[in-house]
This record gives C-alpha cells, sequence and structure tokens, in this order.
C-alpha cells in the first residue's frame, strides 16, 4: 500500500469539495490525517470514509500539519493562502484560476504531460486546468501527436454547476418562476442561452474564452491558433463542447475513431444512424470518461477538418475533481509526498 499522507481539502463543503471527498474514497487513497477547511463553512461537517470531520477555519489552519492541500474554494482563497502552504513545506494542488498562467507553475492533465511532475524537486505549487479545457484536450491530445493540429475553433456549452450551488439553485428557481430576476448571471438562464461566460476582455473575447486559449498552448502546443466562444446553457451538470479543428496532416473518419477509441479516459459513441451520441443528461453524471461523438472528416479547399462533440462531467470528472486526485495520484506514485 502507498504510504500514507496527510491531506487538507479547502472547500471541502463546496460542490467540488465533495466531488473530491467521493473520488479519494472510491480510489482508497490512503489518509493518515484529513484536515476540512473553510471560512463560512467552519464548524459544519463532512464525511470520509464513514468518519465525520468538522470544517476547522483555514485562516488559523497549522500547515505543518499536512503534506499536501487541495485547494477548491477560487482565486480569492488560492491568491491569499497557497503560495503560504508552499512556503511552509505543503504541496498544494490549485483548482482556480489563480496561477495557471505563471511560466514556473506546472499546469497538469496527467495523462498528456504528467511527466513533468516527476521533475518537481520540492514542495511545490501545480494549478488544475479549466473544466473546458481539461475535457478537450483529452482528445485532442492523441489527435494533435498523430496527425499535427494547427487550428482550433471551439464552441463550449457550459452547464451551471460550474458556477458552483447558487447557479444551479438559481436555475431551478427561475423554471418555476420566469419572473425572478438574475443574480448569478447577467440574464436569466432558465429556458435561455447565455452566450457569455467569465468577465468581457479588451479584445471583446470573455475571460473564459481566452482561458480556452491560453490553456491548450501551454498544455499541448503553443503554435495551435484557438478561437472559442463559450456558452452557458440551462443544464445543471456535464460541458458539452463543438470541436472544429485542422490538421496538417491527412487523416479520416475511421482513423480517428480507432485512434480515440484506444486512447485512456475517452469513451466513443458515435453511431448516427442509431441516433447514438453523448449527451450531458446520460453521461456526465458522476462519470469519470470523457465522451466524444460526431466525429466528421471533410477536405475543405484541400485542408484536412475534423469535427467533434464532446461531453465530460465538470464536477466529478476530468474538468474538476478527477483531475486533481488523479494529480495527487501521481505525486504519491512519484514518491514526491514522503
Amino acid at each position: 500500500m502507498d504510504k500514507a499522507i496527510d491531506l487538507a481539502l479547502v472547500g471541502a463543503s463546496g460542490v467540488v469539495g465533495n466531488k473530491i471527498i467521493s473520488l479519494l474514497e472510491k480510489k482508497n487513497i490512503n489518509i493518515q490525517n484529513f484536515y476540512p477547511l473553510g471560512s463560512a463553512s467552519v464548524g459544519q461537517e463532512v464525511t470520509l470514509n464513514n468518519t465525520n470531520y468538522q470544517i476547522e477555519d483555514l485562516s488559523s489552519f497549522d500547515c505543518s500539519k499536512v503534506n499536501l492541500a487541495i485547494f477548491s474554494a477560487g482565486s480569492k482563497v488560492a491568491k491569499e493562502y497557497a503560495e503560504s502552504f508552499v512556503n511552509q513545506g505543503v504541496y498544494v494542488i490549485d483548482l482556480s484560476s489563480e496561477f495557471r498562467y505563471e511560466e514556473n507553475i506546472p499546469l497538469i492533465i496527467p495523462e498528456i504531460n504528467g511527466s513533468l511532475l516527476e521533475d518537481i524537486k520540492k514542495p511545490s505549487l501545480i494549478a488544475n486546468p479549466n473544466c473546458s479545457v481539461s475535457q478537450l484536450l483529452m482528445v485532442l491530445d492523441p489527435i494533435h501527436k498523430e496527425y499535427s493540429i494547427d487550428f482550433l475553433n471551439i464552441a463550449t456549452y457550459q452547464a451551471v454547476s460550474g458556477t458552483g450551488k447558487d447557479a444551479i439553485d438559481e436555475l431551478y428557481n427561475q423554471t418555476k418562476d420566469q419572473s425572478m430576476e438574475p443574480n448569478i448571471y447577467p440574464k436569466n438562464i432558465a429556458f435561455n442561452v447565455i452566450p457569455q461566460c467569465d468577465i468581457f476582455l479588451d479584445n471583446d473575447f470573455t475571460k473564459e474564452e481566452m482561458k480556452v486559449a491560453w490553456e491548450t498552448k501551454k498544455i499541448l502546443d503553443q503554435n495551435i491558433e484557438v478561437q472559442a466562444t463559450c456558452v452557458r446553457v440551462p443544464v445543471v451538470n456535464g460541458h458539452s463542447e463543438a470541436v472544429f479543428l485542422r490538421t496538417k496532416n491527412k487523416t479520416a473518419k475511421d482513423d480517428i475513431l480507432q485512434l480515440l477509441a484506444t486512447s485512456e479516459g475517452l469513451t466513443v459513441i458515435d453511431n448516427p444512424k442509431k441516433l447514438e451520441y453523448p449527451t450531458p443528461l446520460e453521461n456526465a453524471n458522476d462519470t469519470e470518461e470523457v465522451y466524444v461523438g460526431r466525429i466528421r472528416s471533410q477536405i475543405i479547399n484541400n485542408e484536412n477538418w475534423i469535427s467533434l462533440w464532446i461531453v465530460a462531467d465538470n464536477v466529478y470528472g476530468k474538468g474538476a475533481a478527477l483531475n486533481a486526485v488523479q494529480i495527487l495520484e501521481k505525486l504519491i506514485k512519484n514518491n514526491k509526498l514522503c
């Protein structure tokens, strides 16, 4: 059995925090001491492996009690506390966007660039990618290695769970009373589609759209040109993506089907004749796999184009909790937490 770790979970009572706890149990992570941390949630209880734990105050927590901390409480909390944990000898996995774009901080999807963790020689900060990017690159990585992607256009259809519990409540409440004024989103989300995730930047793209571009380049290849449109949809859980990409090397649908069907972490559902393709309702509820379908290939003006539809659980799955726990597993495997 792997050596037991002492683990702190910041944001333990949140939507993603709860899923992280479920995955720690499912994957039998050997935890000697567990410390759920928070601020407004102090005193509440969470359960890990049939043991109840009271959430402790993050601001007064003694970091020397742990050798790893997972931060799942947003950029503001990460900015205030994450680096102080590292400075006191703690490995930190941060799910926020606060540190993703710093050159010296690894942005990790274990199946793609997990080898970077082997180079870490001391307690460090490790960033978890954006929820849309993780599932996207799980599909793009094998295609890029084989056929060399040079241009990517993507439209994301993002569930409200990505914004948290209050957003889920807002969707439910607005379905019952459409006169309710929006609070979490700029417009009503019930029975609607909002072509805005995060704030608009000076280039008229939203910050979420630029995250897709920045993180694709940092993790996969700086030379891939990226255009993204990120849309919020009235779906409780599960992000979907319509992806259009150009490759330097010629390919065909059957080649892509075979490649993705044999790639780690992916499940192909692609049978148009039987109306079989992934949907968030069917395939994105506490699921680990990234699902891909609607695979098409075209030659347009002598250019090689591939079209895809991708669905994954953005909370439990690769978009958040699962990827963070997989990073933890990789650190344990590499004996970084001894």
